[in-house]
């Protein structure tokens, strides 16, 4: 198992800085996307169309920073040669960037229907849905970052198990929305936009789970996609008592 005090077992204190400097990369992008979320869902239900501009220019800073973590892992990989938790971790922070650009990339197009819908004029329905669906996923995304941040494997699978309560809603929000354009053809072009951009916050919530699914592969080595999470990490706890 791997915790914080890992990260400092190294005889080279140079190697040390360098895990924990990609880390704090890490963590400094997902603060930047987690914020991207919460502004991109208010823009969208305010109205704001500056607020939406601000999201899509913050895509390239997201962009960039991925492409520069990526870089750092390899450069460590290739001059460090890592046994197996830090191999665990170098991977680990790898994928994990690419999810959060893929979060910020779906907060890019809920702005984009945010401005759309604000140059629209009447705020149509599906604002309550998109608030209260919004809020859960960004509240998705802090929670497997602070998982990440303290190697919490507990709140890492409360986060992932949390995804299917997402799924649930966004259905129901679906089911309820098409019926409303179906009993007023005039809020169609509406209603689109705002299913578009719950269909984003789904995404961003199946790309908070990835990470969480991420933090327990680094803390336990058990890797958990495509399985059923809490009958694995049950089935380890039984072993670790027996």
């Amino acid at each position: 198992m791997i915790n914080k005090d890992s990260l400092t077992h190294h005889i080279s204190a140079q190697f040390n800085a360098e895990l924990e400097e990609i880390r704090s990369h890490l963590l400094a992008m997902g603060g930047l996307v987690e914020k991207q979320v919460n502004d991109a869902v208010t823009a969208l239900i305010d109205a704001d169309s500056g607020l939406a501009q601000q999201v899509r220019e913050v895509d390239d800073q997201i962009n960039q920073m991925e492409r520069d973590i990526d870089e750092e892992c390899v450069r460590i990989l290739a001059r460090r040669q890592p046994a197996a938790s830090d191999l665990r971790l170098i991977i680990s922070i790898s994928k994990s960037v690419i999810d959060l650009e893929r979060i910020g990339d779906e907060a890019t197009k809920i702005a984009k229907r945010a401005i759309e819908l604000s140059e629209a004029g009447e705020a149509p329905k599906g604002y309550v849905e998109i608030r209260h669906i919004g809020e859960q996923v960004r509240k998705m995304v802090q929670e497997a970052l602070d998982a990440f941040a303290r190697f919490d494997a507990d709140l890492a699978l409360s986060v992932a198990q949390y995804d299917k309560t997402v799924d649930r809603e966004y259905k129901s929000a679906l089911r309820e929305l098409v019926t409303y354009m179906m009993e007023d053809p005039r809020s169609i072009s509406r209603v689109l936009s705002v299913i578009w951009a719950l269909r984003s916050l789904e995404r961003i919530g199946d790309h908070a789970r990835n990470i969480a699914e991420l933090v327990i592969y680094l803390v336990r080595g058990t890797d958990v996609r495509h399985t059923g999470l809490a009958k694995r990490m049950a089935a380890q706890a039984d072993d670790s008592q027996g």
